[in-house]
């Protein structure tokens, strides 16, 4: 009920701000400004709405299948062009899917080298909708906006309830490019209009113009299709359109720069390549527009030869064309010196010694990334697969007290006692927790498809499990340390195995659950399920071993017999909160 009313709302406001354009008027009439300037906000908040709808649709009928596909990535750089283009045309935002290879080269899935060809792809990809909106659909507009409505209140399945989403805000997009188009009318013949938009043929004030645009609207297709509204009334020239679609490949990278303030270093690599594909395609582009803008011509030719005809005809497509060249040219002229790309980005962001910043905080989860849930999770993910890498180095230090007499230091924080540095991270994890799962709860209150519901509450539980395994760790094995330094014996031969080895194994199943979580492994996650099982097994052996040796009052055997037992079923406890964890992944995976 929810979405039909909000639908319903979205339909008055088209009908409010479309019954101006219908009411009539003819160019030849005077100008009323107040008429065109309601009518051309209203079809601008329209048509950016329609895209930012259309671009939800498509990103949750998308799903994790786009971030699998990029996952599963090479190093060849023409398959990351590839790839780079096919999701960005997929989900329509450059800025979405920087956003996932920052989150994949933060958690070692992809280096960095990786992501340039993915970055020049993706380039590509944001040209498709300018293409579509070049063509004259602007008459099936409600058409698409009735088909739209139609499947998101009654598909059944949510595939096809996406697509409605994505179609209905298609419709949306180009019903306000048709009331921007009516209400510019009537400039066709108003000459001090006219005359500002012939000083865009200055190159640089249109490149400065685009630029500026598109940081405010932040989204290089919008403003490309502004431009194209312009064209189809016959307003601007292609030589006043290509400065500005220039302009509009700059601004966009404002958006990933402004991401990247705060993020670690190899998160800003990733938008300063960005940043320096645009500004470097635009300076061999900006100098030759007159040249560029006759290939264009050449490539797609007037119908009708010369006139305005020409201009409300051809233009547009010449626009859309010329935004795709530029892109399609830099990606192939960039791609073979990606290498040379990599190196002048390390020049400027050096790879910096690694810090002992033991304040706690966060290193993937953004919140700009909420709008994009399927993004979202997938930087949560990785943020409590770093959590699970934390709790594998509490883990492997608090093992050393109970089998070495020398006291150690933390071995990655040497300023820290061995002790100081579990409980360091122990707060760490603690902190993580909750700003996971607040992070997670934002998420759910988006729409969201059920995979993606089903995996955001599967988390907060993974979240909690692990955050139970770090107090596991913090508050009731090392209160043991100190017990069992007081005493004069030492484990027995046999016991001190036992515990090494039964250490070795629950620490293999940690690991076991990283692998699961970070690359979602469904057969991992299972795999950790049946050692469980076994494991416990084991301990039970290691169990009655222990008690026979106490029976046979071994003096060491009997002497820790306390804080073997309860080291051993601690062990245990984590043994089994491991596969709670790869239960909840085995559940939370899509059928």
């Amino acid at each position: 009920m929810k979405k039909i009313k909000r639908t319903n709302q979205l339909l008055i406001f088209i009908l409010v701000f479309a019954s101006p354009v219908f009411a009539g008027g003819s160019n030849s009439d005077p100008i009323s400004w107040t008429l065109l300037l309601m009518t051309l906000l209203g079809g601008l908040s329209l048509f950016l709405y329609g895209m930012g709808k259309m671009s939800e649709g498509m990103k949750k009928a998308a799903g994790n299948r786009m971030r699998s596909i990029l996952s599963a990535l090479t190093n060849n750089r023409v398959i990351g062009l590839s790839v780079g283009a096919f999701v960005t045309t997929v989900i329509q935002s450059s800025s979405a899917t920087t956003v996932m290879l920052v989150s994949f080269v933060q958690a070692g899935l992809m280096t960095f080298t990786q992501t340039l060809g993915v970055i020049l792809g993706a380039d590509i990809g944001t040209t498709v909708t300018a293409q579509l909106i070049a063509f004259k659909l602007t008459d099936y507009a409600l058409l698409m906006i009735a088909i739209g409505f139609g499947l998101t209140i009654f598909a059944k399945k949510d595939t096809q309830k996406h697509f409605g989403e994505a179609l209905l805000g298609f419709g949306i997009l180009f019903f306000g490019m048709k009331l921007m188009s009516d209400a510019m009318k009537p400039l066709q013949n108003y000459q001090p209009f006219i005359h500002v938009l012939y000083e865009l043929e200055n190159p640089m004030i249109g490149l400065l113009v685009g630029t500026l645009f598109t940081a405010i609207i932040q989204s290089s297709a919008a403003f490309t299709g502004i431009v194209i509204v312009f064209a189809q009334q016959g307003l601007i020239t292609l030589e006043a359109g290509i400065p500005l679609i220039l302009g509009a490949n700059i601004g966009t990278c404002i958006t990933a720069g402004l991401a990247s303030i705060g993020t670690s270093r190899e998160a800003k690599r990733v938008a300063l390549a960005h940043v320096l594909f645009k500004i470097g395609g635009v300076v061999l582009f900006i100098f030759w527009i007159p040249a560029f803008a006759d290939i264009i011509r050449w490539i797609s030719p007037a119908a009708d030869g010369s006139g305005m005809g020409t201009l409300t005809g051809a233009t547009p497509r010449q626009i859309a064309n010329a935004h795709t060249l530029f892109n399609v040219s830099l990606a192939f002229l960039f791609l073979p010196f990606t290498s040379l790309f990599m190196k002048s980005i390390y020049r400027i962001l050096p790879q910096k010694a690694e810090e002992t910043v033991l304040k706690p905080a966060t290193w993937h989860i953004d919140e700009s990334s909420i709008s994009t849930p399927t993004l979202a999770i997938n930087l949560a993910r990785t943020e409590i697969s770093r959590i699970v890498k934390i709790i594998g180095r509490m883990l492997e230090a608090v093992i050393h007290p109970f089998i070495e007499k020398e006291s150690r230091q933390d071995l990655y924080y040497p300023q820290l006692s061995l002790v100081e540095g579990i409980k360091m991270r122990e707060e760490r994890i603690d902190f993580l927790e909750e700003k996971v799962s607040h992070f997670l709860i934002k998420i759910t209150r988006q729409e969201l498809s059920d995979d993606d519901a089903n995996e955001a509450f599967a988390m907060m539980s993974v979240a909690k499990d692990l955050e139970s395994i770090g107090d596991i760790i913090d508050k009731t094995i090392i209160p043991l340390i100190a017990k069992k330094q007081v005493l004069t014996e030492d484990f027995s031969k046999q016991g001190k195995e036992e515990i090494i080895a039964f250490h070795i194994k629950v620490s293999k199943q940690i690991s076991r659950i990283n692998e699961a979580i970070s690359t979602f492994d469904i057969e991992k996650a299972s795999n950790v399920m049946a050692k469980e099982a076994k494991y416990t097994t084991l301990e039970s052996e290691y169990r009655i071993k222990h008690l026979k040796r106490v029976r046979e009052e071994l003096t060491e055997s009997v002497s820790t017999h306390e804080i073997h037992m309860e080291l051993m079923d601690l062990l245990k406890q984590i043994n089994v909160y491991t596969a709670s964890i790869a239960k909840t992944i085995v559940e939370m995976a899509p059928h």
